[in-house]
């Protein structure tokens, strides 16, 4: 009468099992994401700590840039009241 069957077919049952298991996948995921973003705690915001002149000059020395009498020389400078700071 209306073209349509009311007993479901191999094919049917094939479209409809996917389609479940594919839905409640999608709800199981949902779920999930939702769970662990509501229950995150709060990160602080990340800042960079500024390296001090005495780590960024060992840097420097351990690269090979410059040579021990100089790493001396300027790391003494650093460790000054600023007297010697204009001398070359």
């Amino acid at each position: 009468m209306y073209g349509n069957h009311h007993d479901m077919t191999g094919g049917d049952w094939l479209v409809t099992s996917v389609g479940t298991v594919l839905f409640l996948a999608l709800l199981i995921t949902a779920a999930v994401l939702l769970y662990r973003a509501l229950t995150r705690a709060p990160q602080q915001p990340r800042t960079q700590v500024p390296a001090s002149p005495e780590r960024l000059l060992a840097e420097r020395f351990a690269r090979g840039e410059i040579d021990e009498e100089e790493y001396w020389r300027r790391l003494s400078l650093l460790r000054t009241d600023g007297v010697d700071l204009t001398k070359p």
